[in-house]
């Protein structure tokens, strides 16, 4: 793994970083205790291509060069200079792997950014190179060169918090649990703690169709009830009890930030944009329902998309407004006019995510729709834009990631959900069930 845990005892390990590690995360360059870190001179020159982009990419590649910059006031890059972690840091020449590059296209960087990994073996450092390119991992793995994703800002998804828990329970605690509307955690017997707005379902250990469904109340160390009021949401029944968990995070207002992951078809973004128009345009609570989505990469522009701005968002947005007409019902015709109107009116914003960074966000609704999409440092710029009364609802599926980048583990929608999980701010329903139909839920199932 890339997460250096401190000096071997045979001598420390020498990573060299590739391009893409740096513009993911800028922090890497400091994230290897006190290893050595060697960043190839063909990096700084994509670096350079980068940093004049007004996006996340960037934003990271001027953070990096300006890290350095600090950096090389204690010495000289190209000697080695110690870092504050006890690591060193190294800057690594052309010149210095001319006659090491292995028989490779030279005219490709990638493959220079390697020969000073293989130029390093060669000479007996225990090198890790270090990519999240993949198909770079397999040619340094070709070389004989150990290669490792950078994992610092990874979730184990493979034990990745559920948002709910099921726990058998005997008879007399179920129906004690319906008279009462609430229960001692203590007689549970968990054996683990519950998360602050964790969910239970309470399983008949003799009779498994006998349940109840009780929410974490933190604040007392009790699970209660959930809310009868919020059984639906703008006419939308749960199918599921995983729907039915996920409304009452959605319509809870206590809860600022509610992580809703699921495949295709379980409901999650439907379910958003309901609690949105439920609680700005039923309840006044919020004072209009904005509804965006990255376009991939996140900072790249609409330009490339056909016709004006707002045609561009129409192409871009067309998954929402779907929504959008189901959820208001009736004859095509009269729904299209429906939510133009709820979109001209201003109630509703649709927008792409590259507008809203900058911004402060006050008093809305805020859904993010695809977040798998977005890195972690990405997802913490749009938690950071949510102001004053405003409530955010991040949507994704792990398991469909256009970036390159990412991976089910690494995106910001997961790390976001799992570092924040014990925060009573923060909600979290991971949706297993496709209930857009039956061959939706085959699809998922089987392909």
């Amino acid at each position: 793994m890339a997460k250096a845990k401190g000096t071997p005892a045979n001598g420390r390990k020498t990573f060299v970083l590739d391009t893409n590690v740096l513009l993911h995360n800028s922090g890497a360059v400091t994230s290897f205790d006190d290893n050595k870190v060697v960043i190839p001179i063909q990096v700084l020159e994509e670096l350079d291509r980068f940093k004049g982009r007004n996006d996340e990419l960037g934003r990271n590649a001027r953070e990096v060069i300006r890290t350095l910059d600090r950096v090389r006031r204690g010495g000289s890059l190209r000697e080695g200079v110690n870092m504050e972690s006890g690591g060193e840091l190294r800057i690594v020449m052309r010149s210095e792997i001319r006659d090491d590059l292995p028989d490779m296209d030279r005219g490709v960087t990638d493959n220079h950014i390697l020969g000073v990994a293989f130029a390093l073996a060669k000479r007996g450092e225990r090198v890790v190179f270090i990519s999240k390119d993949i198909n770079a991992r397999v040619k340094a793995d070709a070389l004989g060169i150990v290669a490792e994703d950078y994992l610092k800002q990874q979730v184990n998804f493979e034990s990745f918090y559920s948002g709910w828990r099921e726990i058998l329970a005997s008879k007399e605690l179920i129906d004690d649990f319906y008279k009462t509307k609430s229960l001692e955690i203590d007689k549970l017997k968990l054996d683990d703690p519950l998360s602050a707005s964790e969910f239970v379902l309470l399983r008949d250990e003799v009779n498994p169709k006998h349940t109840a469904v009780a929410k974490h109340d933190h604040g007392n160390g009790q699970v209660v009830s959930l809310t009868s009021d919020f059984s639906t949401v703008w006419n939308i029944s749960p199918r599921s009890v995983e729907q039915r968990m996920a409304i009452e995070l959605l319509l809870d207002d206590r809860i600022k930030m509610v992580t809703l992951v699921g495949r295709a078809g379980t409901g999650k973004t439907l379910l958003a944009v309901a609690a949105g128009l439920d609680r700005v345009i039923k309840e006044h609570h919020y004072e209009k329902l904005l509804v965006s989505r990255p376009i991939m990469p996140m900072g790249k522009d609409i330009g490339y998309l056909p016709g004006a701005k707002e045609e561009k968002l129409t192409h871009w947005m067309q998954p929402i407004f779907d929504n959008l007409k189901y959820l208001m019902g009736g004859k095509k015709r009269v729904v299209d006019t429906t939510a133009d109107k709820l979109v001209d009116s201003g109630l509703v914003v649709l927008e792409a995510l590259t507008y809203i960074r900058g911004r402060s966000i006050s008093g809305q609704f805020l859904v993010v729709d695809e977040a798998q999409n977005l890195t972690p440092h990405e997802i913490k710029t749009i938690v950071s834009r949510a102001g004053e009364d405003t409530k955010l609802v991040l949507t994704g599926d792990p398991y469909q990631i256009d970036n390159p980048y990412l991976d089910s583990a690494s995106n910001g929608l997961v790390y976001a959900a799992e570092r924040l999980k014990d925060s009573h701010l923060v909600g979290h329903m991971v949706m297993t069930k496709s209930e857009r139909s039956n061959l939706a839920s085959l699809a998922a199932e089987r392909l």
